[in-house]
This record gives structure tokens, C-alpha cells and sequence, in this order.
């Protein structure tokens, strides 16, 4: 027994150092496994900064308050100005208690009356008698923005239905560019540009310089992005709904658009084959209007929840419009909504049903043991991971093992932008008596998609890319339960005959790999 006591200490040495260097070989095959390509067209920096906002407070303020109209003629006296209790903190507050990421403020709207002191112009609040003419709506939100951590945009309307140059080409670009300077030196870091190409009818002709506006707003704020119904770097989604085409890609021709003129279905879905990224925004108010109005109630917050299945489900930003009203607060009714809206989010979406569950993927790049895109990584709630597959594979799939019975009825995917939007079509089936049963189908993804359906029970699901451009990737995938949006009737006779039906696994190794990996 001796000899063999004296060697056990040497065979443990021999036996860690072989574990060692197992594992050491594990680290060096994931170091040297390299990353997937990305797909082009990309965003930029600022525009995926951007897309992660999620959801913005548009802020419909000025003259038209207090007028109780729309589109101002530009001839309302600045004496009608006067928002005694205006506290921009509390616009402020509002947004971030609701989730909002971002507030876009009207610093002047087509009727030319400013927010702040603009030194080209006297039809500003320096001629009304708020704070004696002394008050900068601007600056205070700016202020209160930053204090909060809030981003600030600002609109700056180009039809100015006040100044007497607007029609002359030349002066009045120079007169826009001179007040889009002003508001982009004088308020600190602005994170979007707006604009818009709305004119009334017979008003005058008027040649806009964009192409100089927007090389002035890059210079002089490099981290904005400028949204117009054509980019550059934010889109139009085509329509004031807040309401996205199911099929909504972030990839843009920019020269195929152009601010006012532009096709709103081309907008609303993208271009697979575009070579610019130009991402989709919904505008959308609460109210009827979209400046305040003492006749108006707000939707509720039920409307907006299906808004934001439209909208920010379906690749865009969502900008709601709260108006403040005469007074200069945002009124109870809409903070309600606002509160109910951000508490319906939390209470369907804080909660992923699939955290638990066993994941598994029909291959991984680097292989199965690689750590760097395992799909593990699609539970976790950032762009940064993902699940990427072998390179070479013609089938794609995210098996996920709940271990016991799971109810839902929302199922979220998003890809990692900052690599390209790959996904053009996908599908998720439950495992249903030894049996695939497609519940839900798809287009497009990019930063997220939302899908709802009638609600489901199973242990074992699996989640299929049908087609894709270049190897698809996965950052995120969410299951679930939504007990308060009514599923369309339409939509549920659809989905019933998919149910009706099983979806047999096609290839001989796809249904091997299945009894493998989750039966």
C-alpha cells in the first residue's frame, strides 16, 4: 500500500493540471472563434443610442394653447401667451415616472412663435408677459431635462407662417439656420432634431436647403439624430396613428424619399434591399389634437397599450404627444393614462417565462460548449449578447424546456441591430401531444417585435427562422402573459386554423436532433 500512497499525491497533480488544461483549451477555442460579419446597412452610434430609448414624450406647446387651434396663422398676439403655473420639472417628472426615455419639445410650430428669446424675431415669448417677457420655455426644460437624466429634443418647424421672408429662398434659410444655431449652442446636448415638411395649401412656394440644415446639425450637435419623412437619420413612419406596418425594416433609400413627398407605404415598411439605416418613428397624441384643447379627453390606456404592440413591437420608437395645457402643467387625466399605460408595460412585460426554462439551440458558433454565443444569452435584456449558429446551416432554431406546463399568450424577439436586421421570416410552435403545433408567425424583427396571440399552454416550445439575410442572430426572447388585450377575431380564426394543424419536423437529422435536445 505504500508505493501507492506515495504516487496518489502526484496522479491528483497530473489530474488537475490535465482539468486545467481542458479548460484552458475551452477559453482559447472561444477567444479564437470570430465573430459573425455583420450585415449591412448598420446604425451609427447615435442612432443606435437612439433606437435603445425605446419611447419618447412629444410636447405640443405654444401659441395654439391658447388660441384653441392646430395650425396657427402667425398672427396671434404674443399678449395671449401667459402659462402662469408652467413648470417644466413636472413635464419632466411625468415622462420618467411613465418609462419615457426623452422629451421633444415645440419650440416654434408653423405659426413662428418661438419658446425661447430668439434674437431674429419679436414673436416670441419676449413679447408676451410671461415672467415679463423675461422667460425661456426652452431653457427650463433643457434644465430640467438634464437634472432628471431625461434627453431633450427640440422641433423647429420650416413653414413659418409669421416671418415676411419666408418665401426667398436664400433669406429665409439663412433666418432658419440662424434659430436652429441658436438652439443648438445655447441648450446643451440636444439628442433629436425634428422636422417635417407640412405646408398648408396655396401658402407660399419655399425651396428648403436640407441638405445644409442637416450638415449644420451634425456639426454643431455631432450625437443628434435629425428626424424628417426622410432621414436622415430617423424616419416617418408614414401615418399619426402610432401604428407600424407589420413588416417594417430598418434598411432605407434615402434617395428614393423626400421630405413632404414621400410614399407612406414605402415609410411605414423599409426596404430589405436599402442601403441607408434610417429606423422608423410613431408619432402619435393622447388626445384627439395635438396641442392641448379643454374639449379633449385622452385615449385610454388600453389604446396605447395596442399602440405600442404596433409601434415599438413592431422595430420603431414610439413619441407620444402629451400636450401641456394653458397653464403650463400636463393635465391629471393624462398622467393617469400615462401611470395606468407605464403600469399595464411592467405588469406584461418585467416578467420573461422563459428565464427558467432549458435552452438549446440547433447549433451555436465556435460549438456547443462555446460560451460567447451560446442562447443562454437570448434571457438576457441587452443588444450586446446573442445566440449566433454555426456558419453553413440551412436550419435555425431556439428550443426552450419549461419542465412543467407554462400559460402565455406575447412572445418578444429582438436581434442585435448594431449587426444588421437579418430576420425576414420566423415562427414559434409548442409542443403539443409529441407533436409541433405552430401558435404564431412572423416578419420582420430588428430591435423588437411583439407578438400577440390567444393564449397557450406548453412545457416545450421552439423558436424557427425560416428565412434570413446572411447567419440570423438572437439577443432576446421573451414569452409573456397579457390578461388585458383583446385579441382581434380575425386574427384568432387565422391562428385556429394553424392549431388545427401539426407541423411535422421536415429532415431526417432535424428530428434527430430533437429527440436529443429537449425530449
Amino acid at each position: 500500500m505504500r508505493p501507492i500512497l506515495c504516487w496518489f499525491p502526484f496522479l491528483l497533480l497530473l489530474l488537475h493540471c490535465h482539468q486545467r488544461r481542458y479548460e484552458y483549451s475551452a477559453l482559447l477555442a472561444e477567444a479564437v472563434t470570430l465573430p459573425p460579419l455583420p450585415v449591412r446597412p448598420i446604425p451609427s452610434s447615435y442612432q443606435l443610442s437612439w433606437q435603445l430609448g425605446e419611447l419618447a414624450l412629444f410636447l405640443h406647446f405654444g401659441m395654439n394653447t391658447f388660441t384653441n387651434s392646430e395650425w396657427g396663422t402667425g398672427h396671434a398676439d404674443p399678449s395671449l401667451f401667459n402659462p402662469e403655473a408652467l413648470d417644466a420639472k413636472q413635464w419632466v417628472r411625468v415622462a420618467a415616472d411613465a418609462g419615457f426615455s426623452k422629451v421633444i419639445l415645440t419650440a416654434k410650430h408653423h405659426d413662428g412663435f418661438c419658446l425661447w428669446p430668439s434674437a431674429f424675431t419679436n414673436y416670441s415669448i419676449k413679447s408676451s408677459p410671461w415672467r415679463d417677457g423675461k422667460g425661456d420655455v426652452v431653457a427650463q426644460l433643457a434644465a430640467a431635462a438634464r437634472e432628471a437624466g431625461i434627453g431633450l429634443g427640440l422641433y423647429l418647424s420650416p413653414w413659418d407662417r409669421h416671418e415676411p421672408v419666408y418665401g426667398r429662398t436664400t433669406e429665409y434659410n439663412e433666418f432658419y439656420l440662424g434659430q436652429m444655431t441658436e438652439l443648438l449652442t445655447g441648450y446643451g446636448e440636444i439628442k433629436e432634431v425634428w422636422l417635417d415638411g407640412a405646408k398648408g395649401k396655396g401658402e407660399k412656394n419655399m425651396e428648403y436647403l436640407f441638405e445644409d440644415w442637416f450638415s449644420v446639425i451634425h456639426q454643431l450637435q455631432p450625437s443628434a439624430v435629425i428626424f424628417s419623412d426622410a432621414g436622415p437619420d430617423v424616419r416617418w413612419v408614414g401615418d399619426e396613428a402610432g401604428v407600424s406596418a407589420a413588416t417594417c425594416w430598418s434598411p432605407f433609400n434615402t434617395s428614393l424619399a423626400g421630405i413632404g413627398h414621400t410614399d407612406s407605404r414605402y415609410s411605414s415598411g423599409g426596404d430589405p434591399h436599402g442601403r441607408d439605416w434610417v429606423p422608423p418613428e410613431c408619432d402619435v397624441s393622447i388626445r384627439p389634437g395635438w396641442f392641448w384643447h379643454h374639449s379633449e379627453n385622452p385615449k385610454s390606456a388600453q389604446k396605447l397599450l395596442d399602440i405600442f404592440y404596433k409601434s415599438a413591437g413592431r422595430n420603431c420608437l414610439l413619441l407620444l404627444n402629451v400636450p401641456p395645457n394653458s397653464s403650463g402643467l400636463i393635465s391629471e387625466e393624462d398622467i393617469s393614462v400615462l401611470n395606468e399605460f407605464a403600469k399595464l408595460r411592467k405588469t406584461i412585460f418585467s416578467n420573461n417565462l422563459a428565464k427558467n426554462a432549458i435552452i438549446t439551440a440547433s447549433s451555436t458558433r465556435g460549438g456547443k460548449g462555446n460560451r460567447i454565443y451560446n442562447p443562454y444569452h437570448v434571457l438576457e435584456e441587452t443588444v450586446y449578447s446573442y445566440w449566433a449558429p454555426e456558419p453553413g446551416q440551412s436550419y435555425f432554431a431556439i428550443y426552450l424546456n419549461f419542465q412543467e406546463t407554462v400559460a402565455f399568450n406575447v412572445l418578444q424577439v429582438q436581434e442585435p441591430v448594431q449587426m444588421g436586421q437579418r430576420l425576414i421570416n420566423f415562427h414559434l410552435d409548442i409542443l403539443h401531444d409529441g407533436q409541433w403545433r405552430r401558435i404564431a408567425s412572423g416578419t420582420t424583427v430588428g430591435y423588437r417585435r411583439l407578438l400577440l396571440f390567444p393564449i397557450v399552454k406548453t412545457e416545450k416550445l421552439r423558436f424557427v427562422i425560416d428565412k434570413s439575410k446572411g447567419d440570423p442572430l438572437i439577443s432576446y426572447l421573451g414569452l409573456h402573459l397579457d390578461h388585458v388585450s383583446a385579441f382581434p377575431e380575425h386574427e384568432r380564426n387565422s391562428s385556429a386554423k394553424l392549431n388545427s394543424s401539426c407541423i411535422q419536423l421536415n429532415m431526417h437529422n432535424q428530428s434527430t436532433y430533437l429527440s436529443k435536445a429537449i425530449m
